[in-house]
């Protein structure tokens, strides 16, 4: 009888082992970005995957095929959620109408957490771990303000944004930029609707250099006289920055911007780009996956920063030109910290 009552332990044992491992092997966590060609999501998925490796969690990572792509990210939902995702980490291209497949996901127990891009409203996912937008822009608007001094009150605006759809991330930058630069937004939800005399006008850059280069032309022609330019991400700053060098403007025209790229760093220091807010992808995409995990296990669900509505992930402001009253950072110093 002891006999086998000691084979039965051993082999309750032996079958333990690959059970708890396989436990560990079924918490699929998924990523979702916006395109895998921009350098910022390229660098979340670098820190999904290490963090999951690390935490012993798989990872399945699917993008949309251009930015807006809303339909390759519900397909991506759908997929994942029939593959048995314990969580999905998504930036969404469309935070309204990715609302009812990010339900279906919810509804099958798959925890869903925005990076990056807030959803509209922001409790369509169970949390939100992000830059703090607003700030980011609010950053660059009060450098620049401070930047031009007493032209501030003649400048000729251009802001770049990245669509007219109003997703929360494109509105809360430019938004954020204006009120730091002293300007009345008006409604804060939505863009376009200034009417404060310096602004020339709104252009559309999909976040993209030849967006940004082509949106640049269209108000110049409106407006040769601009000097400040706003803009989504770096990549449309780099394409705003060859048409003003194009009319031989480029030295004359200040440039802001946010991301934090390397790339966008080493313009900071080369002049093209007076300054941009950095925020750090690589950090949400790695408290992202431990999230999920710690929600596979536990069933606990993240939390938001204190005063917000979501985790801040951090911002700061690059530039090698300080001004009184704004705290940043140099490029040199940029560069031990940026990512692409």
């Amino acid at each position: 009888m002891k006999s086998l009552i000691r084979k039965a332990v051993l082999a309750a044992f032996i079958a333990a082992v690959p059970l708890s491992q396989a436990a560990a092997e079924e918490v699929l966590v998924g990523l979702i970005t916006k395109t895998n060609t921009n350098p910022f999501f390229v660098k979340m998925k670098e820190g999904a995957q290490e963090k999951a490796e690390e935490m012993g969690a798989k990872l399945s990572s699917f993008s949309g095929r251009f930015d807006g792509d809303t339909d390759s990210q519900v397909q991506a939902i759908e997929n994942l959620i029939a593959a048995g995702a314990k969580g999905i980490l998504i930036t969404p291209s469309d935070p309204q109408a990715l609302a009812p497949a990010v339900k279906r996901a919810r509804d099958a127990g798959v925890i869903v957490i925005a990076l990056d891009t807030p959803f509209s409203p922001a409790n369509v996912a169970d949390a939100t771990f992000a830059t703090d937008n607003f700030k980011a822009g609010q950053l660059i608007g009060e450098w620049a303000k401070s930047k031009m001094g007493d032209n501030a009150k003649n400048a000729k605006i251009a802001l770049l944004d990245l669509s007219t759809a109003n997703v929360t991330v494109d509105v809360a930058r430019d938004q954020g930029f204006l009120t730091g630069f002293g300007i009345d937004t008006n409604d804060p939800n939505i863009n376009r609707d200034e009417d404060d005399p310096r602004i020339v006008g709104n252009d559309v850059t999909q976040g993209s250099e030849e967006g940004g280069r082509r949106a640049m032309e269209n108000l110049l022609q409106k407006d040769p006289d601009i000097n400040l330019v706003y803009t989504i991400n770096e990549p449309a700053a780099a394409g705003a920055y060859e048409a003003l060098k194009a009319l031989g403007r480029q030295d004359d025209v200040l440039i802001v911007s946010v991301d934090g790229g390397c790339p966008g760093v080493d313009n900071v220091e080369a002049g093209v780009i007076g300054a941009t807010s950095m925020q750090f992808p690589l950090r949400m995409a790695s408290l992202g996956v431990e999230a999920v995990v710690e929600y596979a296990k536990s069933g606990v669900k993240p939390g938001a920063t204190p005063g917000k509505s979501f985790y801040d992930t951090g911002v700061e402001l690059i530039t090698d030109e300080p001004v009184a009253g704004v705290a940043s950072s140099t490029a040199k110093q940029g560069k031990a910290k940026c990512w692409g």
